[in-house]
């Protein structure tokens, strides 16, 4: 699609049009892909509190900086909903390509970033005024995406071609290509901008790029005890402040493995539900919270024990977790 034709498909009212309130609640978010709502979860009891309805499978979120939206890819319907956090309701939804999975927004919260995993394209989108900027052709089946923090890159996975591609925003071209694992699926980035770390759920690992050569430059293996190769597909992962410590989780092996980084070490793999996706962690790094798809719940997890504390049924192949603690731009969603 062109970006004339497609911006003129895209609704005219403004991102920014909604009440800056509810900020730093504590509450924490699931999308749901069968159940088509967000389960709330009170960020002290653990307590499913409340439900949003939203269009049918959502799956990827990202906040806006000031934690006042959230946006939410719904698969099924082609459309970004856009949560308002104070009334925790759907308040308006973006048209996007056929089968959106993972977003991002920029820095400055001006383009927002959408892997259209039936498309294998990537749009970038003015918020502002919601026109298509540009459509980036990819690999089949995008998934991940990663921003730069000055906002003049993306990093996008591609699950069926093995690459992690570079996008130069500006032009909205690819720049560069790197070959992973088989399936890679999301990436995080260390604190120093200097590697990218990404999990390829089909051959079980960690691919590890050097930023600035763009070449692979580790590789780290996942097998916890007990279970086959097969069995091991990392998905989710969630890095430290200070990138010293990456979580992962393993799909179909129920554990999640804690890495550290400069080592490249498995420190610990931690049995939690069944087949457990997204992963995220509290501002204060003690709590990590991962949605486990195929026994539709989350384990809450003390990072410093690395002990489940509860598990919390939450709905239908729970996908992404978020929580409300904090203000600040991340460079990616989950």
């Amino acid at each position: 699609m062109q970006a004339s034709a497609a911006g003129a498909a895209l609704a005219s009212a403004p991102f920014g049009a909604y009440p800056a309130k509810a900020v730093g609640t504590g509450r924490v978010y699931v999308s749901h892909e069968k159940s088509h709502e967000l389960a709330v979860l009170d960020g002290t009891s653990f307590n499913v509190v409340k439900r949003i309805k939203t269009s049918r499978r959502p799956r990827g979120m990202v906040f806006n900086p000031a934690h006042t939206l959230l946006y939410v890819a719904c698969g099924d319907e082609d459309v970004v909903d856009v949560i308002d956090v104070a009334k925790e309701a759907v308040v308006d939804s973006i048209p996007t390509g056929p089968s959106p999975e993972v977003l991002t927004i920029s820095p400055d919260e001006k383009t927002m970033f959408i892997a259209n995993e039936e498309d294998s394209s990537m749009w970038i989108i003015s918020i502002e005024d919601k026109v298509l900027l540009h459509e980036v052709p990819s690999g089949a089946e995008p998934e991940g995406v990663l921003v730069t923090p000055d906002g003049k890159t993306v990093y996008l996975t591609s699950e069926v071609a093995d690459m992690i591609h570079k996008v130069d925003v500006a032009k909205g071209v690819i720049l560069d290509n790197v070959v992973v694992g088989t399936r890679p699926r999301r990436m995080r980035v260390t604190p120093d901008q200097k590697e990218l770390w990404i999990t390829c759920e089909l051959s079980g690992e960690i691919y590890i790029v050097d930023i600035a050569t763009y070449k692979v430059k580790d590789v780290i293996n996942f097998l916890p005890p007990g279970f086959r190769q097969v069995d091991v597909t990392p998905v989710g992962l969630e890095m430290t402040a200070e990138g010293k410590k990456v979580w992962v989780t393993l799909g179909r092996a129920n554990h999640v493995a804690v890495v550290d980084v400069a080592t490249r070490k498995i420190e610990n793999y931690i049995l939690v539900g069944s087949r457990p996706w997204g992963i995220t962690f509290t501002s204060d790094e003690k709590t990590a919270f991962v949605a486990n798809c195929l026994s539709d719940d989350m384990s809450i997890v003390d990072i410093a024990s690395k002990r489940v504390l509860k598990s919390v049924p939450t709905g239908r192949v729970p996908y992404t977790p978020l929580i409300n603690d904090r203000i600040g731009w991340a460079p990616v969603g989950n």
